[in-house]
C-alpha cells in the first residue's frame, strides 16, 4: 500500500528508473527540478553510498540548512510502495512573493509510469497532516490553467479555487 516517507535509501532503484522516465517523457518543469539534482548528485547515485548521502542531503533542507536566497525551507516526502519509488510531494515552509503568486506551498509529482491511479491526489490528502506540524493552518496550490488532471486532483483533495494569476489557478486547502 503506497505511504509518504521521508526520503529512503531503499528506493535507489526505483527512483533512478524514474529519472529516466522523467528525461523521456520531456516534461521541462519537472526535468528542471530533477535535472538539478541529477546534475548535482548522479556520480553519487552509482554507489549506495553516495545515494545514502543524497537521501540526507535531501532529508536535511528544513529549516536551518543554508539556501540561496530567494529559497524558502521545505519539507520532501517520497510516495512509495515497497521499494517502489511512485512519486514526490514538498512542502514549503512559508511563501514568498513569487510562491504566493505562482508556486504555492505544495509540489507534487508522479513518475509517468505509475499516473492516472490516484497517487496524486491520495498523495495530497496525506501530507496536508504534516503540514499542519509545520504550523499551516491551510496550504496554497497552484496548477496551470490548461493543467485539467491537476486541478481535479487538487479540487478532490479539498482545493477551494481562489483565483487565477495570469495562467496560474491558485487554490487553498485546509490542513487539518
Amino acid at each position: 500500500m503506497p505511504e509518504l516517507v521521508l526520503p529512503d535509501v531503499r528506493v535507489r532503484e526505483s527512483l533512478v528508473e524514474a529519472m529516466r522516465e522523467v528525461a523521456a517523457e520531456g516534461n521541462r518543469a519537472e526535468a528542471a527540478y530533477l535535472g538539478s539534482e541529477q546534475t548535482r548528485y548522479r556520480a553519487e547515485w552509482s554507489s549506495p553510498e553516495g545515494f545514502a548521502e543524497y537521501v540526507a542531503t535531501v532529508r536535511a533542507d528544513g529549516e536551518t540548512t543554508p539556501r540561496r536566497i530567494g529559497i524558502v525551507p521545505h519539507t520532501t516526502w517520497w510516495w512509495v510502495d515497497g521499494e517502489d519509488y511512485l512519486g514526490r510531494i514538498s512542502v514549503r515552509h512559508r511563501l514568498t512573493d513569487f510562491l504566493r503568486d505562482v508556486g504555492g506551498h505544495v509540489g507534487y509529482y508522479v513518475r509517468p509510469s505509475r499516473r492516472r491511479r490516484g497517487h496524486a491526489t491520495a498523495m495530497l490528502r496525506a501530507v496536508l497532516p504534516y503540514a499542519a506540524d509545520l504550523g499551516l493552518e491551510r496550504v496554497l496550490v497552484t496548477c496551470d490553467d490548461t493543467n485539467e488532471g491537476s486541478r481535479r486532483v487538487i479540487e478532490a483533495a479539498g482545493g477551494v479555487l481562489e483565483d487565477q494569476q495570469g495562467v496560474k489557478l491558485r487554490f487553498w486547502l485546509p490542513t487539518r
